[in-house]
């Protein structure tokens, strides 16, 4: 919790956001640790331990976080029509459907792992990783150094901490739908 956050102020969209961005940049160094680690040639607890925490972060995580990008700060960007600025968003849009593809890909490996089957193919898994990990961090280095920046300077503080509002309760919405789903029930 930030030193300005109380459970009666809620959090700026872009701690939200930024946080994001640093468990991201985490996980991308797990994924690699993943691979390191199953060049041993087995699946242990460790390796299904690594493999569920990166298919969580980056099945649901990350994806609500694109989704929060896409919602809060894409369209008021693209409104305000600076060229430079519209073909971040553009590449980044761009991007998210790239890392949607990587990760599509790159899931049932890790999946298999999560699950304990060896059945995950090494090589392809390894190169997977780089491309999904450099495309991963370059889309970040853009989002912080050009959109973000140009983000924090249109919105007011208000509609910052809306965003955060709106942001956790579709959060929240999340986990509730997932806990019926998973219980069973619906």
């Amino acid at each position: 919790m930030s030193p300005a956050h109380t459970p009666d102020s809620p959090l700026d969209g872009f701690e939200v956001l930024d946080d994001c961005h640093r468990r991201t940049l985490e996980e991308l160094e797990t994924l690699s640790t993943l691979v390191l680690h199953l060049e041993s040639g087995t699946v242990d607890a460790i390796a299904r331990a690594l493999a569920r925490r990166i298919v969580h972060h980056f099945g649901t995580v990350t994806r609500q976080h694109h989704e929060d990008e896409e919602r809060h700060l894409f369209p008021a960007l693209v409104r305000g029509g600076d060229p430079a600025v519209v073909d971040a968003v553009l590449r980044l849009q761009q991007d998210h459907d790239w890392l949607e593809e990587d990760w599509m890909e790159l899931s049932p490996q890790i999946d298999a792992v999560a699950c304990g089957h060896p059945w995950y193919d090494l090589d392809l898994l390894r190169e997977g990783v780089a491309v999904f990990s450099a495309l991963s961090r370059d889309h970040i280095a853009i989002e912080e150094s050009v959109i973000y920046p140009e983000a924090r300077a249109r919105l007011q503080a208000g509609e910052r901490r809306a965003m955060g509002r709106e942001m956790a309760a579709r959060r929240r919405a999340q986990r509730a739908q997932r806990g019926v789903r998973s219980s069973g029930a619906g």
